[in-house]
């Protein structure tokens, strides 16, 4: 899975009508791209939004690796950039562990190589984690060319606190695991972000109606022709897409619950008062419900308290 958004023919372009980019003139840039692994980040929908420093490595590194070739040559040929003999690797999920080898090979003969996500920074919810490591571990030089991510892109434009936020990837698609999950990952303190497909998201916005009032954005088709974002509380952005067939791939934020966002509870002190008269299981029950956190992060600072001798 990429980082998040599928960029197809379609969508690698300029904008609707738009001719594309009189070709650059590579020789000007960097004579060689310094041994290594190149991680570099590709649009996640306009053909643009790609960095002059990404263009300069797939102009100029001795090897090419990616996601997704056909991807990849689209980009270089919108660009004006030409393969001219270079290798071009295939390296996803389903070869790494056949593809990983050539790749370190070619590292351990002193070659530049820059590997591309289909769409977004590489390594988030996308392949090349144990491409990194590997490269990593035998002392090769590791370097990242920054640039597009649904993660940032949908900070930027959902209107929710980013001073702390955690991203998720993918909630679990089935039973036990995913309401575990959602469980733990809904009291953590911060604005949450996740991605989920457009098949799954009603399911998704049910399975939170307990926080519904949390505010929400609902992000999708970032940068491409049909972009949309979404904002309002979970309730009504889940009001919002009720009976819409949504495509193309979703980032979804939640904020931190309202007892979070500042002091207005003092968890600690409600437990050790609750705690001086009741059971545990009473104490945490009644704290849970008068300050309307997630019965899991009460239960366990309840249990912290204890061992620490202050409960």
């Amino acid at each position: 899975m990429t980082d998040a958004q599928d960029p197809s023919d379609d969508d690698l372009r300029l904008s609707a009508g738009e001719q594309g980019p009189a070709p650059l003139d590579w020789a000007a840039g960097p004579a060689k791209v310094l041994p290594g692994l190149h991680l570099l980040s590709t649009p996640i929908g306009a053909a643009r939004d790609i960095t002059l420093r990404a263009l300069d490595l797939l102009a100029k590194a001795d090897v090419l690796a990616a996601e997704d070739t056909r991807t990849l040559r689209r980009l270089m040929e919108i660009h004006g950039i030409r393969i001219d003999g270079r290798p071009m690797i295939p390296y996803h999920d389903h070869n790494g562990a056949q593809a990983r080898p050539r790749i370190m090979g070619l590292l351990a003969e002193g070659k530049s190589v820059a590997y591309a996500s289909e769409a977004g920074t590489p390594l988030v919810a996308d392949p090349g984690f144990q491409l990194a490591r590997a490269a990593i571990a035998e002392g090769y030089t590791v370097l990242a060319a920054p640039g597009a991510s649904a993660v940032l892109t949908a900070l930027a434009v959902g209107g929710l606190p980013t001073d702390r936020f955690c991203f998720l990837g993918f909630p679990p698609s089935q039973g036990a695991a995913r309401q575990h999950w959602l469980e733990e990952v809904m009291a953590i303190p911060a604005t949450l972000v996740m991605y989920e497909s457009p098949k799954r998201i009603h399911r998704l916005l049910d399975d939170l109606k307990q926080h519904e009032g949390r505010e929400a954005a609902l992000c999708r088709e970032l940068t491409k022709r049909f972009e949309e974002v979404i904002r309002g509380t979970l309730g009504s952005v889940a009001a919002d897409i009720a009976g819409r067939d949504l495509k193309g791939e979703i980032v979804l934020l939640v904020g931190r619950a309202e007892a979070e966002t500042g002091d207005a509870v003092d968890l600690d002190a409600m437990l050790r008062a609750a705690l001086a008269g009741e059971s545990l299981r009473e104490a945490v029950a009644a704290v849970t419900e008068a300050t309307g956190l997630p019965r899991r992060q009460v239960y366990q600072r309840a249990l912290a308290l204890g061992k620490d001798g202050n409960g």
